[in-house]
């Protein structure tokens, strides 16, 4: 018993460093060279400082890599968070460098916008990271239900992170709060926690610093893979609870937002 549970400690330590590591090294080699060059990446801040999206980049690729390697997942779990992840946080980057002109905001403003024959990259957003959640939730779960109820959960957990982040280290610290209680779980939900704390922690300080945002790629590939963790932490029961929270604070998203820029 003792020696189970102190290879689960261990697991859930190597997914945490191996995702803080891997996050810092891809940080620094965004910072030397950004791919497409710098001004590709630099976007005004809100309070107008000229910072770039390097952190966001680099969080998804450390989140992915410590997800997918984490010692002792089944291989299922290793394909859904790696689908889950790189989707969430390309279809991110792809809104961070092509809609970034965009005014536009919030799920209403991009479905009307489809109805018109508009496809935006909030649109190509959605609905990118709407069908990698559930894709990964159908790997993990295998009643129907808890397919669709996981996929919300994952995809639904992507979009909060996302809302949370108008202020330096908002959605960072909010990934470490969310995922924290999640390292005392057992079985896959401890690790696939450990991944996300573990790569926002490795960028907090710069973010705080306003060097450097986490954008879309990271928040939604950081929330993505919280997701993962609560989905296989949770039975029915558990799900539809995260799942009525998280599509209640989709519908408020300009309250949640607000509230989180007040902190």
């Amino acid at each position: 018993m003792v020696a189970v549970a102190g290879s689960r400690v261990r697991g859930r330590i190597s997914a945490l460093l191996g995702a803080a590591g891997a996050t810092r090294a891809t940080y620094t080699a965004l910072r030397k060279r950004p791919p497409g060059g710098a001004v590709l990446w630099e976007r005004k801040n809100y309070a107008g400082r000229i910072v770039h999206l390097h952190a966001g980049l680099a969080t998804a690729t450390g989140t992915a890599l410590a997800a997918t390697t984490a010692p002792g997942l089944p291989a299922r779990t290793r394909t859904a968070a790696a689908l889950a992840v790189l989707a969430a946080g390309g279809c991110g980057a792809y809104d961070d460098v092509f809609g970034a002109d965009d005014p536009r905001r919030g799920f209403r403003a991009h479905l009307s916008a489809l109805r018109d024959g508009e496809v935006t990259t909030g649109a190509v957003k959605l609905f990118g990271i709407g069908a990698a959640g559930l894709a990964a939730g159908a790997l993990l779960k295998e009643r129907p239900a808890d397919k669709l109820l996981a996929g919300v959960v994952i995809a639904g957990s992507a979009h909060l992170v996302n809302l949370l982040d108008v202020r330096p280290g908002r959605a960072a610290g909010a990934v470490m709060a969310l995922g924290a209680p999640g390292l005392l779980r057992r079985g896959p939900a401890g690790p696939l926690s450990a991944a996300p704390v573990g790569a926002a922690a490795a960028v907090l300080g710069d973010d705080l610093g306003e060097r450097t945002m986490i954008g879309d790629a990271g928040a939604h590939a950081l929330g993505a893979a919280l997701g993962l963790a609560i989905v296989t932490g949770n039975g029915r029961r558990g799900l539809a609870a995260h799942a009525a929270g998280l599509i209640a604070a989709a519908a408020a998203g300009d309250r949640v937002s607000r509230a989180a820029a007040a902190i």
